[in-house]
């Protein structure tokens, strides 16, 4: 046997049995401890090495073992389990707990949001109108949703919990949607990246209000996140067609839910054909993007013929500039820049790592993440609004984040030695206290943002509660919602709209432009409203006219000045005695004056005359 014979039949035989290959494969992350056999003496439940020589090869971690096969692909990736080596679940668990942690702090800090009260409000109307055959308004024609979704969902959970179940509910939606980013993340660029994506998403100031906010915002998000995670899911299979179907399904879901969500339609649709790149790739890629366009297409349309005209309205009233008002553009990036910074700073990064460093498909696909970021702050510069919450910064943070979470992850690879790139990601991993800490910060502080309406719900529902008078509040969404008069919804008008006996409504458009009151003035003078509650806020100069308008009915006298936000809700009672009032209040200030003709206890002044 020549010495080439010989040389072949011992690597043959020195070559380990296939099955212990594949465990070593398995096993190599172990580090120096490798695999079971290879620690120490053969004992009690012990494995012997069947080649003690081979050890050597695989006591160390495969330095040459890519960290994901195809990045971007969306199978599963492949390198360290997760930072610090632990279970990567276990970091999904830690990220989750801190989320949930901080967002149920703010659960009872405040009152009911405007759109919370508005949305619950409406959702017990639908249900007594399903269950009962009771008239409801026509939500569909001013919503920024279908009234069908969210707002009877909400109103289970409020029914069984009061405001903190509702806002509970969509804290569980938050957290689902943290889940499918770290799952997203993780087949796309491995454990250590999704950790990272998951945890900046988690603690983002508007993530952490939004789970504490009982509003069609997480329900949207919770289905656009589906939806996303469908286009990943799908992965190098050559037939992803069920795949894209569920996709497109979420996906027109959450525009119903939230029309607002129909500006990340192209990104989950482009998402679906860059994760088919390089493989399956070319018709078959498209042929993914392309079904999912034509389910979504195919149930929008199917959703607006059942619906009606008046769901065209609402969505048309929800997106046309012509709806809203003139914020600076100065206000508006200065805003958006304090919510969604970090992220997105760590996202350019991903970016620049990716252009210099990937195939030209997977740089797309990190742009594309990142400038998802982008596109719902610049429909509000162009809409002109002024931001208030943060809220329609979520879903771009949402995949901002997978980019972040990619770049902090090349990041930590770029150290060469392994001891290096474990003292790397635990110095991002602390690192991610600043983030945190001022993610709580800001949502304390936007949580706080509007004003606590107990002590005007209070002073307000014995007013009206019992009685059948048709009632005029400048906002009356909150009270509505908070007071069992609020079933009764022919009485309520506001400075924005007014419900005649008829059934006819006028709007501000109509009944009054500032300075111009036009049919208040009418309804005023003849005593149409019971009950008058305005805090000179949304409509300042029709409130002063209507003012006017009050003082000359002697039948209108001010019952109470109540505090409320920054100014006052002053309110006045329609009373047969025409004695003069004889009492101006203080406009603007932060603590009101009561009447001087009150007494006794706050609410059980008067009898009810509402």
């Amino acid at each position: 046997m020549d010495d080439r014979a010989t040389d072949s039949w011992e690597a043959f035989r020195r070559r380990p049995p296939p099955a212990q290959a594949a465990a070593e494969d398995a096993f190599a992350g172990f580090g120096a401890a490798g695999p079971p056999w290879s620690a120490g003496p053969v004992g009690r439940g012990q494995l012997a090495d069947p080649d003690p020589g081979y050890r050597g090869a695989i006591a160390q971690p495969r330095s040459d073992r890519p960290q994901s096969a195809q990045p971007g692909s969306g199978q599963p990736a492949a390198g360290p389990r997760a930072p610090f080596g632990v279970p990567p679940v276990i970091g999904l668990i830690a990220v989750l707990t801190v989320q949930a942690v901080l967002s149920i702090r703010l659960i009872r800090g405040n009152t009911a949001y405007q759109d919370e009260a508005m949305y619950l409000w409406a959702g017990h109307l639908m249900w007594a109108h399903w269950l009962h055959g009771a008239t409801i308004p026509p939500f569909q024609a001013y919503f920024g949703g279908a009234p069908v979704l969210y707002p009877p969902i909400g109103a289970i959970a409020d029914s069984l919990g009061g405001l903190a179940a509702a806002r509970g509910l969509s804290l569980a939606m938050l957290l689902g949607v943290t889940a499918l980013l770290w799952t997203m993340t993780r087949r796309l660029y491995g454990d250590r990246a999704a950790f990272f994506a998951s945890a900046l998403f988690a603690v983002a100031g508007p993530v952490l209000l939004l789970g504490a906010f009982a509003a069609c915002d997480s329900l949207s998000l919770l289905l656009l996140a589906t939806a996303a995670w469908c286009a990943v899911r799908a992965g190098q299979r050559s037939d992803a067609t069920g795949w894209m179907i569920t996709g497109g399904v979420a996906l027109a879901l959450a525009n119903a839910t939230q029309y607002t969500s129909l500006l990340l339609d192209p990104v989950v649709v482009l998402l679906a054909v860059l994760v088919a790149n390089p493989k399956p790739g070319g018709k078959a890629a498209l042929g993914r993007g392309a079904t999912m366009l034509t389910v979504l297409a195919t149930l929008l349309m199917i959703g607006i013929l059942v619906g009606g005209e008046y769901y065209v309205t609402g969505a048309d009233l929800t997106l046309s500039p012509a709806a809203y008002g003139s914020a600076t553009a100065a206000t508006t990036l200065a805003k958006t820049g304090t919510w969604t910074g970090v992220v997105v700073a760590l996202a350019l990064c991903g970016v620049l790592v990716a252009w210099f460093g990937r195939s030209d498909k997977q740089r797309w696909l990190i742009t594309l993440l990142a400038v998802a970021a982008l596109i719902v702050p610049a429909e509000q510069l162009i809409l002109g609004m002024a931001p208030d919450l943060g809220n329609y910064t979520v879903p771009g943070i949402f995949f901002a984040a997978i980019a972040a979470g990619f770049g902090v992850d090349r990041l930590c690879a770029a150290a060469n030695e392994r001891a290096a790139q474990v003292v790397v990601t635990g110095a991002f991993a602390i690192a991610l206290a600043f983030p945190a800490l001022m993610g709580a910060h800001e949502s304390k502080q936007l949580a706080r943002s509007w004003p606590n309406s107990d002590s005007f719900t209070t002073i307000l529902g014995p007013l009206i509660d019992g009685g059948h008078g048709h009632l005029l509040i400048e906002d009356p969404r909150v009270a509505e919602y908070y007071l069992p008069a609020g079933k009764q919804w022919t009485r309520w008008s506001s400075t924005w709209d007014v419900h005649l006996p008829s059934g006819r409504a006028i709007t501000a458009d109509s009944a009054a432009t500032p300075g111009t009151p036009g049919e208040f003035s009418h309804l005023i003078s003849e005593g149409y409203f019971s009950v008058v509650a305005l805090n000179f806020a949304d409509t300042v100069s029709l409130d002063h006219s209507l003012q006017q308008f009050l003082r000359a009915n002697r039948h209108y006298h001010i019952v109470e000045v109540v505090p409320y936000g920054p100014g006052t809700y002053v309110i006045w009672r329609w009373e047969r005695s025409t004695v003069s009032q004889g009492y101006r209040p203080d406009l603007g200030s932060r603590h009101g004056k009561r009447h001087p003709r009150a007494s006794g206890r706050a609410g059980h002044r008067h009898r009810s005359g509402g």
